[in-house]
């Protein structure tokens, strides 16, 4: 076992975990004042709901077995991970790798709620999203990472593009429709302080979500690290020129949101491309994640409240494909993109998206179906919608 690696990979995943309650964080930033509490307060639980369930069962459903779409029950409750070595060939612990891994499905949950926060219960929220984990995280997961079905394929995903973003994204994306829009969707007065320090918390973290990755202190480490910094600055300036031809302003939550776009497109590649592909990728991510929470949202009319489909839905199916671009076969782990004359890779990475998008939309009609039997309505109530779960649920009232 080597110690710098194992070092590496256990910051990497206390960077990771700040992510989720700067998500949340910078979710209330966007959100209305009637849900901000609520939108914070998501994110704390969803902690301890995906950890819990990552423990009990996630971690085994994707990381064990040998079978084409969802691992087995051999490491149930984390029972046989091995603290001192690795049944998978790697410089660190099984339980390092379960550490580190355990921090993917917790922020993935998180971006869900970013959809439909304020309109769909608790409850059920919380139903489908266990749902969820089991029977769409898992089975992603494994494909993906675990040399399932898309690994033998060919399809290659460094940090998460299909697993995470495109999971999420769409999820968000059909839970709104479901639900319908919101009663009042008039613009909401943005916190700028929520905006930038939730939005720097996801920035720093990410650089340990993307490098962690690599799974070792090494040169890959340094790719994937690098290539996200470049990628996310790029987007920044693109966003940032694109909102002031069209706009004629430039916010700063606009600003912080090219950066996650950025960052978003750069996850399945940050170790597979070069630095000056990085930074093409930046470049259009910016573009594109203005393009489709404004653009886009509008002409189709759906009601994506704080953008998780925009962001994470189009950003990583583009960030996919373009993997499929610009990977340099002479990185480690890598393969030979379009840009090397080969098309192999793209059109493994087009039927990854396909498979995902398909078990994805799927996925959720179904779960939220059975959480309607099981936890009863998805939507709360017109009056509760109006009043906001800040006074519902957050906030205690004392009376004398």
């Amino acid at each position: 076992m080597d110690s710098g690696s194992i070092a590496w990979v256990l910051t990497s995943a206390v960077l990771v975990w700040i992510m989720t309650p700067g998500l949340g964080l910078f979710y209330a930033g966007l959100g209305d004042k009637k849900n901000l509490l609520h939108t914070v307060g998501i994110s704390v639980l969803l902690i301890g709901l995906a950890t819990v369930v990552w423990a009990l069962l996630g971690y085994s459903l994707s990381f064990g077995g040998s079978g084409s779409f969802i691992g087995n029950l051999h490491y149930l409750g984390l029972n046989h991970v091995s603290l001192s070595g690795s049944t998978r060939g790697l410089n660190i612990p099984d339980g390092a790798f379960a550490i580190f891994q355990g921090m993917f499905p917790i922020i993935t949950i998180t971006i869900i709620t970013g959809s439909v926060v304020g309109r769909m219960r608790l409850k059920s929220m919380l139903t489908f999203l266990t749902l969820w984990l089991i029977f769409i995280y898992a089975p992603l997961a494994h494909m993906v990472w675990d040399n399932g079905f898309l690994a033998k394929l060919g399809a290659i995903d460094f940090a998460g593009g299909t697993v995470v973003h495109i999971s999420s994204g769409v999820t968000g994306l059909v839970l709104a429709l479901i639900l319908g829009p919101r009663n009042d969707q008039k613009p909401h007065q943005t916190n700028p302080i929520f905006v930038l320090v939730g939005g720097f918390l996801l920035w720093v973290g990410w650089f340990g979500f993307n490098s962690g990755s690599a799974l070792a202190a090494n040169n890959q480490a340094i790719v994937a690290l690098l290539n996200s910094w470049v990628a996310s600055s790029a987007a920044v300036l693109s966003w940032g020129v694109i909102a002031y031809q069209i706009q004629k302003k430039v916010t700063l939550d606009g600003l912080v949101t090219g950066a996650l776009a950025g960052l978003v497109a750069i996850t399945p590649a940050a170790g597979y491309v070069q630095p000056w592909a990085a930074i093409v990728m930046g470049l259009i991510a910016g573009v594109l994640g203005f393009v489709s929470i404004t653009t886009i949202k509008n002409f189709f009319g759906y009601d994506d409240t704080l953008d998780a489909f925009g962001i994470h839905g189009i950003g990583g199916t583009v960030g996919a494909l373009l993997t499929g671009v610009f990977a340099d076969k002479n990185l480690p782990g890598s393969a030979a993109g379009l840009i090397s004359g080969h098309w192999d890779l793209l059109g493994h990475q087009a039927i990854a998206v396909l498979v995902t998008l398909a078990l994805v939309i799927i996925g959720t009609l179904v779960l939220a179906g059975v959480t309607r039997v099981i936890a009863g309505p998805l939507r709360v109530s017109d009056a509760d919608e109006s009043t906001g779960y800040d006074k519902l649920i957050h906030l205690l009232v004392i009376k004398d």
